[in-house]
This record gives C-alpha cells, sequence and structure tokens, in this order.
C-alpha cells in the first residue's frame, strides 16, 4: 500500500454507514405502511429484521476494508462515523422540511415542476403505485383491442402473428 494513497477516510465505510443508517431509519421511523388492494405491508418486525440486516451488511463492507489491508481501523472508523452522522443529519434535515411545509413549496417552484421532482417517501407506495398504473393500462389494452397486447414482441411471436393474419384474410 506505500503510497498508493488509500485515504482518510474510507469511503466505502462512509457510503456503508450513510445508506445502512438512512435505510434503517426510514424503515422503522418515517415508513408509514398502509393495506392496499394488491399487497399487505411489512410488520415492524420485518423492517427492524431488514435494518438489522443492512446495518450487519455495512459492518461487513466496513471490516473488509481492514482485512484487505486497504485502509486503517482509524480510517474505517472515521469513514463509519462521518457516514453515520450524515445519515443523522439528512434525516432529520428532511422531517425538519417535511414538517414545516419547505418541501411542498420547494416542490411547487417553476424549476422543481419542470423536472417533476415530488416527494415519494411518505405520500405514495411505489410498488403499489407502480402496479396499480400497469393493472390500468392493461385492462384500457383488454377493453380497446379484446385482448391483450404486449408492448413487446420477439422474433417468433412476429411470425406467428403474421401467419394469423394470412390466416384470417384467407377465410
Amino acid at each position: 500500500m506505500n503510497g498508493k494513497g488509500y485515504g482518510m477516510p474510507s469511503s466505502h465505510a462512509q457510503f456503508v454507514a450513510f445508506f445502512s443508517v438512512s435505510l434503517s431509519l426510514f424503515l422503522l421511523l418515517r415508513h408509514r405502511p398502509t393495506p392496499t388492494t394488491t399487497r399487505t405491508p411489512t410488520t415492524l418486525t420485518t423492517r427492524a429484521v431488514l435494518a438489522a440486516l443492512s446495518c450487519i451488511g455495512a459492518a461487513a463492507v466496513a471490516g473488509s476494508r481492514i482485512y484487505l489491508s486497504y485502509h486503517t481501523p482509524k480510517q474505517v472508523l472515521v469513514g463509519s462515523i462521518a457516514g453515520i452522522v450524515s445519515a443523522l443529519l439528512w434525516f432529520l434535515v428532511t422531517a425538519a422540511l417535511r414538517r414545516s411545509g419547505l418541501l411542498l413549496w420547494l416542490l411547487d417552484l417553476p424549476a422543481a415542476r419542470m423536472l417533476r421532482m415530488r416527494d415519494l417517501v411518505v405520500v405514495e407506495d411505489l410498488v403499489d403505485a407502480g402496479w396499480v398504473r400497469w393493472e390500468s393500462k392493461r385492462h384500457s389494452r383488454i377493453e380497446a383491442h379484446g385482448e391483450l397486447v404486449n408492448d413487446k414482441i420477439d422474433d417468433d411471436d412476429v411470425g406467428v402473428k403474421q401467419k394469423h393474419k394470412k390466416d384470417k384474410k384467407t377465410r
């Protein structure tokens, strides 16, 4: 490692600490799962297990930096602390922005609207919203065409559809 330049703090340790703490805070404090028509929400126990697994994964990555001799324990410790502090600050700042209403004001600015920015963390369940939109489009295609129409057609399907069209013409 002499002169190679692995530095202080460990960016790997910093990133995984930020990610795991942010995910844990979201799952345990901010996420408010509600039942939907398409799925049952995760329980607090499940979310706690996911948060713990994410922290264990972060510790494994941080430990690997020392094991592989890329960083000293001090570099990894400082990186981990920097990631944890950054995640806590980010969580507190975004919570304050939401509570104050400033986030909604910022999202109403022309630049934010032009970039189609929105706050989906609390308002919308992305999994359910995506599924509901997909189902809606699927049903409208079925109604319009009387059958399910795929968006993507592979080469085998093209041959089958062309043959089907020829059969219809000859009838």
